[in-house]
């Protein structure tokens, strides 16, 4: 059985706009996911529990099963190939770029590992509504940072006016149309629009003290609120669905579309097998793998976004299931086959 790859996630920022908060809260809000986290600032560490371990240039292990590093550039690539093997029991990695840095170079390097454990998980830039402008005059660079990103975070958003929300939310959208948009508060966001999360092996039993993690998250889900602020739109086809309207699709992603993941079935006697369906951003792949015994031949997918038109875009995949009546020449798969691997 094919192993499943680890998703790799690039959160980057101008210096305060809330990049270590955001980590903070998913290290917090883990539950049984296990979270790799890799500073890339060195010497400039103060995510909590490595700030409490006093320790900046090695791993630290958490009570959830998570592990923070802080590495400098040159170690990054080692640093994703230790916390990638099965030993590390990973399920997320996630990079912090340093505020000064190009994210797009780690984001190239990611899509162009060779690393079989891994696969790109997304860019996400994190914008401090408070200070955008500002932030724009000092770095006019951000832009091209953000119209790069696979989505945008608009933090602080609690701290500015309605029209001044309006007018940084008008401007994003007009740097990166398409982009999904979320807005947030203290870099709370529901860690299942980044990554799927895993359940909690074991639960404390009766009268079993509660571990810091355990604490912490109780403490965030009666008093902070996740301000959900995305959509989740689910579609199955047990028809096979035909791969020039896919790709067609796949080519004109609907705005605020930010993951599309799923088993894809095409039906065609000379490529039986399952594609496993991978989108994040204007990212694309695809792996074949085989059916289990038993298991239906049947296309599922879940689509993941802020601002999505739900009736359009389940339309829109409607549109690609082959009708009975149609003949596939032996180029169909052509456009499906230059996004796959295995």
């Amino acid at each position: 059985m094919a192993r499943t790859r680890i998703p790799v996630i690039v959160v980057a920022g101008f210096l305060g706009s809330g990049k270590t908060t955001l980590l903070n809260h998913l290290l917090r809000q883990s539950g049984g996911t296990r979270i790799g986290v890799i500073v890339n600032d060195f010497g400039s560490i103060n995510i909590d529990a490595m700030a409490v371990a006093g320790q900046v240039d090695a791993m630290v292990s958490l009570d959830n099963g998570c592990l923070c590093c802080a590495v400098d550039p040159g170690e990054l690539d080692t640093m994703v190939h230790k916390l990638s093997r099965p030993q590390s029991a990973i399920d997320v990695i996630v990079i912090e770029a340093s505020g000064l840095a190009d994210p797009r170079s780690i984001v190239k390097m990611l899509i162009s590992s060779e690393e079989p454990g891994i696969r790109y998980g997304g860019f996400v830039e994190v914008v401090d509504a408070v200070e955008f402008d500002s932030t724009r005059s000092r770095h006019p660079e951000i832009d091209t940072q953000i119209d790069f990103a696979d989505v945008v975070l608009v933090n602080k958003i609690d701290r500015v006016d309605a029209d001044s929300r309006a007018s940084v939310l008008r401007t994003l959208g007009t740097i990166t149309p398409g982009t999904p948009l979320l807005p947030t508060e203290h870099g709370r966001i529901d860690p299942s629009f980044l990554f799927d999360e895993h359940a909690r092996s074991t639960q404390p039993k009766v009268g079993e003290q509660l571990s810091l993690d355990d604490l912490c998250a109780h403490d965030e889900d009666d008093h902070e609120h996740l301000h959900t602020v995305y959509e989740t739109v689910t579609f199955t086809s047990e028809s096979p669905m035909d791969p020039r309207s896919l790709m067609h699709f796949l080519d004109h992603r609907p705005a605020g579309l930010y993951r599309l993941k799923g088993n894809v079935y095409f039906g065609l006697a000379d490529h039986p097998e399952k594609f496993v369906l991978h989108t994040v951003g204007n990212y694309l792949r695809f792996h074949r793998r085989g059916w289990d015994s038993g298991e239906t031949r049947t296309t599922s997918l879940v689509a993941i976004g802020a601002g999505l038109d739900t009736t359009d875009l389940t339309a829109r995949l409607r549109d690609c299931v082959a009708p009975e009546s149609s003949e596939h020449d032996e180029f169909s798969m052509l456009p499906i086959l230059r996004f796959t691997d295995g």
